[in-house]
């Protein structure tokens, strides 16, 4: 037999864990609005962008909030895996929203560098709503420094509010040179700034959706290697017809067949055997869905003739 050590899961798996990331999507929200409305107000390009950054960010929390809430809606005989792709139709919508958001303030940003002194830029207003989206981020980061130590998903809000981090401190930067110099054309420079760090989100974004609808792999799962788990469990002879797929991110689902040898069907240890490979797919691959077809020798040619 093989030892097998427990992977840590992608989903959200806690009350503590889901209460962190409701509040960081409030603190992330409530800033965005402030910087929107700053931006309107303000005339700043950098704090659209910026508030485009923490739609990213907001946009993420809220699809795996409410995916959790759908995903543990009961299967039915219309849909017998559930709701969980709920998660991946909503991030397709997002990431394509997301593109459409760094395109535009990209052309803005260029066109301001081409036409400066268009648009007048209330450089002490920016400030003040940059400092608030500042302190907001640090807040939300101390509010998830624990929890994602050991909590993947909390890393990715934390990694996320990091990014925000660094947006406000851009147009922080931006509004400092503006206030004392009154060169406003770096307000467009700072957006273009950020619309840079949102692009590869979106196209990552949409790969991974992309990738979901293709039913490939789950990135970083290796068939192979769970090929040679199978292979090496007592009473298995050989594996075929091997599957791994995921209905959303951290909802992988894997069938295979498997050639069991005689001797353990005849001695009826057929249920031990089903039970040490779901183990494995469980513990060491963190698959919570797996099917197994356990077979004789000699089945697979009669496969092959039906």
């Amino acid at each position: 037999m093989h030892d097998h050590a427990p992977t840590p899961g992608g989903g959200i798996r806690g009350a503590g864990s889901r209460r962190l990331l409701a509040m960081s999507l409030a603190i992330t929200t409530v800033v965005m609005v402030v910087q929107i409305v700053g931006a309107a107000i303000s005339g700043s390009l950098a704090l659209l962008a910026d508030a485009a950054h923490m739609f990213t960010d907001a946009a993420a929390l809220v699809i795996a909030l409410i995916a959790s809430i759908v995903a543990s809606r009961p299967a039915n005989d219309r849909r017998t895996f559930g709701y969980q792709r709920a998660e991946v139709l909503g991030a397709l919508v997002n990431g394509v929203i997301l593109i459409v958001l760094a395109g535009w303030v990209g052309f803005e940003g260029v066109r301001r560098l081409i036409e400066p002194g268009e648009v007048e830029v209330a450089g002490t207003l920016m400030l003040v709503v940059a400092v608030v989206g500042l302190v907001a981020n640090g807040v939300a980061m101390w509010l998830l420094s624990a929890a994602q130590r050991t909590n993947l998903n909390v890393r990715g809000a934390y990694l996320e509010v990091l990014g925000d981090l660094i947006g406000s401190a851009a147009v922080i930067v931006a509004a400092i040179v503006i206030v004392t110099t009154g060169w406003t054309q770096v307000d467009a420079i700072a957006s273009l700034f950020i619309a840079v760090m949102i692009i590869p989100r979106a196209v990552g974004l949409l790969r991974e959706v992309v990738s979901v609808l293709a039913e490939s792999a789950p990135k970083g799962t290796h068939v192979a290697e769970i090929r040679d788990h199978i292979l090496s469990t007592d009473g298995v002879v050989d594996v075929h017809d091997v599957h791994v797929w995921q209905l959303t991110r951290g909802a992988p689902v894997f069938t295979a067949h498997v050639v069991v040898d005689a001797a353990a069907l005849a001695d009826g240890r057929a249920s031990g055997i089903l039970t040490r490979l779901q183990s494995c797919l469980s513990n060491h691959f963190d698959v919570e869905h797996s099917t197994f077809q356990l077979e004789p020798a000699g089945h697979v040619e009669h496969e092959a003739h039906a």
